[in-house]
């Protein structure tokens, strides 16, 4: 069947694809209602805080009330979506649709434009192959371009799924909760029904409008069969090369051009749910959700590019490299050490120059692996491989030493690219989080200090490992990342003031968290005594903190941290109730020891002087009183079995996380008797702060450098250190100083802009966002 563009036949099939479409997904919905209602089921038998608790119950409550009327809104919402935008006489959306990019939008709207297109990412990713391949077939038949609000875009579906959400009374807050398994659903019913698409376009002899040979025919035939107003398309592969990236942003809702700066791609982001009624420019939830988003967008262009007719790579399998490429690259490896050191002697010579001619010598050496390539696909990935590589030679911050080394990691890393589609499409691949995790420690360095170093020396022996290996994959990369981040949590705290300042904040936070511990247990045992309210409420704030700090210090089995344990069990037996003179007489002798006990105890925890007599005569005032008490007495098997416990109290008590705990440079002062006016101790205030900032707190990456904005003085500072429960961090500064920060702290500092990574992308996504610009400007290289 001969379809030749804008005809009624034509315009008709177009039409009835997106019926079938249509009613697919409608067919689905109670699926993806259910998907919603069995998560929301699920999160309500899960164990969490009790606000957690409340909108979970909030949350499964409002979608029960609400889960009919949504599916009906949102299946007419879809269907109502096929009656199709008015067209000008140049193809586009009437005059009232065609300033929507000028228009003040409220804050709802913003908001649901914003959940949408964090929704239509997810979904892109995973129908990005059918949706082509149906969205060019269907530009094809109607001789334009999808408009904006064409049902057959994932923003669109998106779109309306959110906006009927809120519409029939569900909250937005509740959406969020549910967002992921609601968005996987959703991915699984749009593949199905773009594969059941682009199957009725084959059907009916649809040609893709993109497809090579048709666009040859096109371009040899003369005529213009592309959106009206636009130029021929491109013929041949340059050409393609070209449009794919040009498709690419188009799906992208990115400007047709690339940002030349990380500044001017955010400004393009939209304002985040906290700063409603600022600018639209501000920005889009937090840095991290930014960064993320940013970053995903950039490796779906490279995704595009790369399976782009012209290309044809397969993300999925990719087929063994070609017998000429392989034999060049096992050639490669075998002669690495002599080759990189006849170019620059990189034994000896770290200098920029050296640097100059080693990225000569690459880009050389791609050329020659392009000439040994076989298809489309591998000269495409050469090139791109080598452009990443260009960018991270000429990043001129990370010191010379180290760039003449990752200048090595070119070759490997192309073999892992070959070999492994993921390399293009998984920002935590082990070749890349290597590079990035190297080159974020490099950053904050000059020549000189780097130059010999523990961390140099380092970086040449992975690079060196990296090379030997006969068949380089994720897994030497893996095993080599591993290597490295256990070197650097080591390389990062061994200098003399940062060891000692992270062996005082591991014991703060081993204090403060045996002392929650113990006050937990010790509220159990005494759960069903007669205790007196003074006597717990010292044994709860004051005798837990002895506990602990006996714990640290000496150890939990020591014979004075016994000794607090015993005297503990021995203050509840003296303050129950005694109603016969032999036990009365046995208080009366043992009284002595046990306030010794008790003052050395305060005395530990820094409670000395007038302090520490009021607590105690507190303490003798209701052992007198007990004398004289009427009420029952606590039966002596109950004091043995709670000494008992106490004695092995470590065996009992778990591991798991607990809140924030109290810090200042008294209390470290007082732990180990050291002067801390050294170290900045920046602890919790109660500032407010949103729980995505504390999250993302917990996910910094050691090495990282940072500029810290601390009582209006700014200091490059790297983070160094964070404790096993990351309640504490430290991040150190190049002159020896130190911060040690509490966990939401450090969130408040990362919500307010005082905590700034002086680095908002990775290394390698920063080489791919470069290399993609250069294949924009000149898309003759990709395959060329």
């Amino acid at each position: 069947m001969d379809f030749s563009p804008t005809s009624t036949a034509h315009r008709r099939l177009a039409h009835l694809a997106r019926q079938r479409f249509v009613e697919g997904l409608c067919a689905g919905l109670s699926a993806l209602d259910r998907t919603v209602h069995d998560f929301l089921t699920e999160l309500m038998g899960q164990t969490a805080t009790q606000r957690d608790m409340q909108l979970r119950r909030d949350a499964w409550m409002g979608h029960q009330a609400h889960r009919k009327t949504w599916v009906e809104h949102l299946g007419r919402a879809w269907r109502e979506s096929l009656a199709p935008p008015p067209v000008t006489g140049r193809g586009t959306l009437n005059a009232s649709k065609a300033f929507d990019g000028l228009e003040l939008l409220g804050d709802d709207v913003l908001e649901n434009k914003i959940i949408a297109s964090r929704m239509a990412l997810t979904l892109t990713e995973h129908v990005a192959a059918p949706f082509d391949a149906a969205r060019q077939r269907t530009q094809h038949l109607e001789g334009r371009e999808l408009a904006g609000t064409d049902i057959l875009r994932p923003e669109t579906l998106c779109l309306h799924l959110v906006e009927q959400w809120l519409e029939v009374g569900l909250q937005r807050d509740h959406l969020q909760m549910v967002i992921d398994p609601l968005q996987r659903e959703l991915a699984a019913l749009a593949l199905a029904q773009y594969q059941a698409l682009v199957k009725l376009y084959d059907e009916q002899g649809v040609v893709a409008q993109d497809d090579l040979r048709a666009r040859v025919r096109r371009a040899a035939a003369g005529p213009n069969t592309g959106s009206p107003g636009e130029p021929p398309p491109a013929s041949g592969p340059v050409g393609l090369a070209s449009q794919a990236l040009q498709q690419s942003r188009a799906a992208l809702g990115r400007p047709t051009e690339f940002a030349p700066t990380r500044q001017a791609a955010s400004a393009f982001m939209p304002p985040p749910p906290g700063m409603r009624g600022q600018p639209a420019m501000a920005g889009m939830g937090s840095p991290l959700v930014r960064a993320r988003q940013r970053a995903q967008g950039v490796m779906m262009q490279l995704r595009r590019l790369l399976t782009q007719p012209t290309t044809g790579y397969d993300m999925v399998k990719a087929p063994p490299a070609s017998a000429a490429l392989a034999h060049a690259l096992a050639a490669h490896r075998v002669s690495a050490d002599s080759y990189y050191s006849d170019v620059a002697t990189l034994v000896e010579d770290y200098s920029p120059q050296a640097v100059v001619r080693v990225a000569s010598a690459v880009r050389e050496r791609s050329v020659e692996f392009k000439k040994k390539a076989s298809t489309a696909s591998e000269k495409a990935i050469i090139e791109v491989v080598a452009l990443m590589f260009q960018s991270i030679l000429s990043e001129d911050r990370i010191p010379p030493s180290v760039r003449v080394w990752f200048a090595r990691l070119q070759v490997p890393v192309l073999r892992v690219a070959l070999a492994e589609p993921e390399f293009f499409s998984n920002l935590t691949h082990p070749a890349r989080q290597l590079i990035d995790r190297m080159g974020a420690c490099v950053l904050g360095f000059d020549a000189s200090s780097i130059n010999g170093s523990a961390l140099e020396a380092e970086i040449r022996r992975i690079v060196q490992v990296i090379e030997q290996y006969p068949e380089t994959g994720q897994r030497v990369f893996q095993l080599v990342h591993d290597e490295f981040e256990k070197f650097l949590a080591k390389f990062l705290t061994e200098k003399q003031g940062t060891s000692r300042i992270v062996s005082v904040a591991q014991q703060v936070e081993q204090r403060e968290t045996l002392a929650i511990q113990y006050t937990i247990e010790l509220r159990a045992l005494l759960k069903d005594m007669p205790v007196r309210d003074e006597i717990r409420e010292f044994l709860f704030k004051t005798w837990a903190e002895v506990l602990a700090m006996s714990a640290v210090r000496d150890g939990a089995q020591h014979a004075s941290t016994a000794a607090f344990k015993r005297a503990a069990a021995d203050l509840v037996w003296a303050a129950g109730a005694k109603p016969n003179r032999a036990d009365r007489a046995l208080v009366i002798q043992n009284l002595p020891a046990l306030l010794q006990s008790l003052r050395q105890g305060l005395a530990l925890i820094g409670v000395a002087g007038p302090e520490q007599d009021a607590q105690i005569k507190g303490i003798t005032d209701t052992l007198a009183d007990a004398f004289l008490s009427k009420t029952a007495s606590i039966p002596q098997a109950h004091i043995d079995a709670m000494a008992k416990r106490l004695a092995n109290l470590e065996d009992y008590i778990g591991d798991e996380a607990l809140g924030d705990m109290p810090l200042s440079a008294d209390n470290i002062e007082m732990l180990l008797g050291i002067d801390a006016s050294s170290i900045h101790v920046i602890a919790d205030n109660g500032a407010p702060v949103q729980d995505d900032m504390v999250a993302w707190a917990q996910q910094l990456p050691l090495g990282t450098w940072f500029t810290l904005d601390h009582n209006g003085a700014s200091t490059q500072v790297q983070y160094a250190w964070h404790s096993q429960r990351k309640q504490l961090h430290l991040f150190a500064t190049r002159d020896g100083g130190s911060y040690l920060i509490q966990l939401r702290r450090l969130g408040a500092y990362l919500q307010a802009g005082l905590l700034v990574a002086q680095e908002e992308e990775s290394l390698t996504l920063r080489a791919t966002r470069d290399a993609l610009i250069k294949l924009d400007a000149n898309p003759e290289r990709l395959l060329g």
